[in-house]
């Protein structure tokens, strides 16, 4: 089922759920669904702006995965493109005589080995509707479309069947970045840092997990750019599965509810890759088909 938060008229917010086209209170479900939800009731979150709404739940933690080579191999070669483009042209070179990836552009031999991931900032991610402003210490802010998965229960050393019957729901996510200074701060071994911890963005609709899960890496999904589609795109090929991800995070490491796990950015889901950046003034829409979308104006 489809869920999203409202504000509530005594204040704090309330839980919807769509059916046949309406939003209708969650107490119209049958107990049994009612029960099922009770997982959301404390990741409520504290505040949020009456002008756009609240997330569907307040993040407890937010991991960012990276499990699309695609995405890695077209990133890096855009990144080349962009900012050292006077090595563009010997690597297309390479390519096309050898008929193989650039090597620099391959994914890190650990990334195929097992999952990898960052650790992001929880406590700065907006709903959809929120105006965004790029930091005055960028030049290439970036949106990086996503599936986001939330944890319902607890995990502890978990197999990957398991860990699939801990994930509460997905939304869509948006991992915003600064490409002109991610590349620096990774260089320096600490992983990302004001290239990445100033924002992300989350759907407003959340879809529970007993839907998608058995069609999860079947997915539509695409990028708009004032209206016009700039990419098209899915949730397949993932490189590790979504119960690898989540058995390989637990292993000796408590998870908990509420926990927001991101798949990376899907193919083609970033200016880096399709080469349709945002200016002031632009609308971008980010969807996963059916979990919802992303609307954001840049100011």
């Amino acid at each position: 089922m489809k869920l999203r938060r409202v504000s509530a008229p005594q204040g704090g917010t309330q839980l919807k759920v769509e059916q046949s086209g309406q939003w209708l209170d969650v107490d119209s479900l049958p107990q049994a669904e009612r029960d099922a939800l009770a997982w959301l009731a404390p990741l409520a979150p504290a505040t949020h702006d009456e002008r756009v709404g609240p997330l569907p739940f307040q993040p407890a933690s937010f991991r960012d995965c990276s499990l699309y080579e695609k995405h890695w191999i077209q990133s890096s070669r855009g990144y080349v493109k962009r900012f050292l483009p006077g090595l563009y042209p010997p690597t297309q070179l390479f390519e096309r005589l050898s008929g193989r990836t650039f090597p620099a552009f391959l994914p890190h031999e650990l990334a195929r080995r097992q999952p990898i991931y960052y650790f992001g900032n929880h406590l700065t991610i907006v709903p959809s509707g929120t105006h965004v402003a790029c930091p005055e210490y960028t030049r290439a802010l970036d949106y990086e479309l996503e599936l986001g998965l939330v944890l319902s229960r607890p995990l502890l050393d978990a197999s990957p069947a398991e860990a699939l019957h801990a994930i509460g729901g997905f939304v869509v996510v948006n991992d915003w970045s600064a490409r002109d200074v991610q590349r620096k701060e990774m260089q320096s071994g600490l992983g990302p840092q004001k290239s990445k911890h100033f924002l992300s963005s989350m759907s407003q609709t959340l879809v529970t997990a007993d839907e998608l899960l058995p069609r999860i890496e079947a997915l539509d999904a695409f990028v708009e750019l004032n209206g016009a589609r700039v990419a098209q795109t899915s949730t397949r090929d993932m490189a590790h599965s979504l119960g690898a991800v989540l058995a390989f995070l637990s292993r000796a490491e408590q998870l908990y509810p509420g926990e927001l796990i991101a798949t990376g950015t899907l193919p083609d889901g970033s200016a880096m890759e399709n080469g349709h950046w945002v200016r002031s003034g632009d609308v971008l829409r980010l969807v996963i088909e059916p979990i919802g979308e992303i609307v954001h104006t840049i100011t």
